[in-house]
C-alpha cells in the first residue's frame, strides 16, 4: 500500500511562513506571505507531521504502537492480529485473518487517498517470493546492477568474497584511488548486507578505509563483487512452519584483529525459531586486554538485541522463556555468571557488565558450544571456503533455484 502525497496529508503544529508561489501571486497582497496549514514536501517537519497524522488515525481505531519500533502497529481481534508496518509513506500489512486486511485496505483508503500494491513481491530492492512452505528474501536484481554500473559483470566469479589469508591495512605506500567510486561501492554493498550476511564482514572491514582508499582495498571490494557475480540467487530463506518462537543468539570474537588500531570485532547473529532474523560484524570501541574480555564485549551486544528481540514478540502476546545464547569461551561465560569483581575484570566498562543482571535474573542463559558450531565465526574474520560455505548455509543463505 503506497499512500500518494503523504506529507500533504500532514498538520503543522508551528507557524511557518513561505513566500507567494510564482504564478500564485495575490493581486491584493503582493507584498504578503503565506501561513502554512499543511506541511510542504522539502520541510523539515514533513516526515514528523505525517507520522504524527498516521499514527493518531491508526491508534483512533483500536490499534497499538509497538514499545520499541514505533512504526509498527498492531491490533488484535479475538485470536486474529493485523500487522502494520510503516516505512514513510509505505504500509506494509499482514493478518491470519484476510477479512482484516481488507477491512484495513477500506479503512485507509477512505480516509487517505491510496494506491494498493497487492501482495507483497517486491519493497525497496528486496524480491519477496511468498511460497507454501515459506518465504524466500533476495536482492538479485539489485546485485545485477551495481555489477553492471562498476562494470564487474563480466569478471571472474570467486568463491568466497575474501581470501582467509589477507590482511588488510592502511597501506600508506600504495596508489590512491577514486575515494568517490570507492564510497559508493561500499555503500551499495552496505545495503546488500541486508539480505546477505554472508559478505557482511567483508564489506565491514573494507568500509575503514574509506578515508584513503588505496589499490589494495579497491582490489578486496572488487573481489566481493566477483563473489556476488557468482552468487547473484543467494537469498535468506524463512520456513513457514516454525517449531517455535525461541530466541536464540550466537555470539563471537577474534582478538585484536584490526592491524591498525589492534582492536576486535564482535560477530553476532539472532534466530527466532529456525530463522535468521538480525546479524552484526562490529569492531569494538576499545582494545581488548584478553580474549575472554573480547568474547565477554561481543555478548553483551548481542544480549543487547535479544532483549530487542524479546520485547517485539512480547508485542505480539507470544510468550518468550529464558534466552539461549551460544559463546565458544568459557571464560567469558564464567565473568557472566560471577558477581565478583576480579583484578582481570575490573577494567572492563561497566557498561558491558548488564550482562550479569540478565543472566541473574534468568532472562539470559549463556551456553558453550565448539568453535566448529559457531555460527556467528563468519562475522568476525575471512574464512576458506569450505567452512564458510557450511556456515552459509547453516544460516540458510540458500539460492531456492539451484
Amino acid at each position: 500500500m503506497d499512500v500518494k502525497s503523504a506529507f500533504l496529508n500532514g498538520v503543522i503544529k508551528e507557524d511557518v511562513y513561505v513566500e507567494q508561489p510564482p504564478e500564485f501571486e495575490s493581486s491584493q497582497f503582493p507584498n504578503h506571505v503565506f501561513k502554512l496549514k499543511k506541511v510542504l514536501y522539502g520541510l523539515k517537519q514533513a516526515p514528523r507531521a505525517w507520522y504524527e497524522r498516521l499514527s493518531s488515525f491508526l491508534l483512533d481505531r483500536g490499534f497499538q504502537k509497538g514499545s520499541v519500533d514505533i512504526t509498527l502497529f498492531l491490533q488484535k481481534v479475538k485470536e486474529e492480529i493485523l500487522i502494520v508496518q510503516i516505512y514513510v509513506d509505505d504500509i506494509l500489512f499482514g493478518s491470519s485473518d484476510k477479512n482484516l486486511c481488507d477491512e484495513f485496505s477500506k479503512t485507509m483508503s477512505n480516509e487517505f487517498e491510496m494506491s494498493m500494491m497487492g501482495e507483497l513481491n517486491y519493497f525497496l530492492g528486496f524480491s519477496v517470493k511468498q511460497m507454501d512452505n515459506g518465504t524466500f528474501l533476495s536482492q538479485s536484481k539489485y546485485i545485477k546492477d551495481i555489477l553492471k554500473k562498476y562494470e564487474m559483470d563480466s569478471a571472474k566469479p570467486m568463491n568466497t568474497p575474501m581470501s582467509s589469508t589477507i590482511q588488510l591495512d592502511k597501506d600508506p605506500s600504495g596508489k590512491s584511488v577514486d575515494q568517490k567510486k570507492y564510497r559508493g561501492m561500499i555503500g551499495s554493498l552496505l545495503y546488500l548486507t541486508a539480505s546477505r550476511p554472508d559478505i557482511m564482514f567483508s564489506v565491514c572491514l573494507c568500509a575503514r578505509f574509506q578515508a584513503d582508499p588505496k589499490e589494495s582495498h579497491l582490489t578486496a571490494v572488487k573481489r566481493i563483487l566477483r563473489y556476488l557475480l557468482g552468487t547473484p540467487n543467494l537469498g535468506i530463506w524463512y520456513p513457514r512452519h516454525s517449531t517455535s518462537f525461541e530466541i536464540l543468539g550466537y555470539s563471537d570474537s577474534d582478538f585484536a584483529g584490526c592491524r591498525i588500531d589492534r582492536k576486535s570485532t564482535s560477530g553476532t547473529c539472532q534466530f527466532i525459531g529456525q530463522s535468521l532474523v538480525s546479524w552484526s560484524s562490529r569492531k569494538q570501541n576499545s582494545v581488548a586486554l584478553s580474549t575472554a574480555e573480547a568474547e565477554y564485549i561481543a555478548v553483551g551486544s548481542c544480549v543487547a538485541q535479544v532483549l530487542w528481540l524479546k520485547q517485539q514478540i512480547l508485542d505480539l502476546g507470544l510468550p518468550v522463556g529464558t534466552i539461549s545464547i551460544m559463546c565458544d569461551n568459557t571464560s567469558a561465560i564464567c565473568i557472566s555468571k560471577n558477581p565478583i569483581q576480579h583484578s582481570r575484570t575490573k577494567h572492563i566498562d561497566i557498561r558491558h557488565h548488564f550482562i550479569r543482571d540478565h543472566v541473574a535474573k534468568g532472562d539470559i542463559e549463556l551456553h558453550h558450544i565448539t568453535t566448529g558450531d559457531q555460527l556467528a565465526d563468519i562475522f568476525t574474520k575471512p574464512l576458506a571456503f569450505d567452512t564458510f560455505s557450511t556456515l552459509r548455509t547453516r544460516l540458510d543463505v540458500i539460492d531456492i533455484n539451484a
